[in-house]
């Protein structure tokens, strides 16, 4: 999360002027992402279809590389920096999963990176970062911006800024994640009614939203968000992007961003059938009945979609709905608690 977020209304870019990415770059990022990211699987499980009364396919992204999602954008930017940008490095701000993408991602392709992270952020998440050598700036999230931080930190390095989901190249990467689940349900037989996908920035539903349009049009793509930062259920409802009111908690730290993204809404607004909200109790639930039933490992923020699901947030049976498990990097003694509970 971000500064002090509140409930005003954003000032809205014209679409047609925004750098927004398209179905092509998507196609591109798979191709450059081809032998470095993880084509992760779609699994089936008959226990939850019935518990349901639906067919719900799973798409586990913490399997990817880092463990999340977000190695999928990460690399397909900083791949394709000029080599001159590249020399000098990249800075990224993330509170963990973003963090893992960069380090991992400019490791393999030979670049320093540095990674602006909140002090208090999950200690998997910082150690992980610097086990993939990147170098580690803490800063105070209720004190400081984290964007001025990195924007300081690279104007001294003459570093680029690789940010977590404000950029066509990184929603592209993620995209990749939707052509995958589209190709994979084809080939399973499963004509898709449904698909759930976190949101925090937007990077990965806007992206996936984006390749499920191209190929699975009759797909109803919805975001899920905790509750008190459902910012974007609550912007598409509006038409224009809002804040988040101060004050909401939420263990789900990966996603608690104070506002959608100008680029990642123009293209929510156009293609998103809707948002969800769900509580940290209904995470919890379903953090604990993905280890239980599923032996699947997710963190907080990566859990929304199961959760919503779970919670019959929308009336799934007869239907086949996708989701996305989107991370898995939990601290452990926060998810021996749940587990345990």
């Amino acid at each position: 999360m971000n500064s002090s977020p509140n409930s005003t209304a954003q000032t809205e870019a014209d679409p047609a002027k925004l750098p927004l990415p398209s179905f092509a770059d998507i196609e591109a990022a798979a191709t450059r992402l081809a032998g470095h990211a993880v084509v992760t699987p779609l699994l089936e499980f008959p226990a939850l279809n019935n518990e349901l009364g639906g067919r719900i396919l799973i798409k586990p992204e913490t399997l990817q590389r880092t463990g999340s999602f977000k190695f999928r954008g990460a690399y397909n930017k900083i791949s394709q920096l000029p080599q001159e940008a590249g020399a000098a490095g990249v800075v990224a701000y993330s509170s963990g999963n973003h963090a893992q993408g960069v380090a991992a991602a400019a490791a393999l392709l030979g670049l320093p990176a540095a990674i602006v992270m909140p002090s208090d952020a999950p200690a998997i998440k910082i150690d992980n970062t610097r086990g993939y050598g990147a170098e580690v700036v803490l800063y105070d999230r209720y004190h400081e911006v984290r964007e001025d931080v990195a924007r300081v930190l690279a104007e001294e390095r003459g570093a680029t800024v690789v940010p977590p989901y404000e950029d066509p190249d990184i929603i592209a990467g993620q995209g990749t994640c939707g052509l995958e689940t589209a190709s994979q349900a084809a080939a399973l037989g499963a004509r898709l009614d449904t698909m759930l996908v976190c949101c925090g920035g937007g990077g990965l539903i806007s992206g996936i939203a984006l390749a499920m349009a191209e190929l699975s049009p009759e797909t109803a793509v919805y975001s899920v968000e905790p509750e008190g930062f459902d910012d974007t259920a609550r912007s598409l409802a509006a038409g224009q992007r809002l804040e988040n009111k101060p004050g909401a908690k939420s263990f789900c730290d990966a996603i608690l961003t104070p506002t959608p993204g100008a680029l990642t809404f123009a293209l929510n607004r156009r293609l998103l059938a809707g948002g969800l909200a769900v509580s940290d109790a209904e995470v919890a639930a379903a953090m604990a009945y993905a280890f239980r039933s599923l032996k699947l490992v997710v963190e907080p923020g990566g859990a929304v979609a199961l959760a919503a699901v779970l919670s019959r947030k929308l009336d799934l049976r007869g239907k086949t709905v996708a989701l996305v498990l989107s991370g898995g990097n939990v601290d452990p003694r926060i998810f021996a608690g749940i587990i345990a509970g």
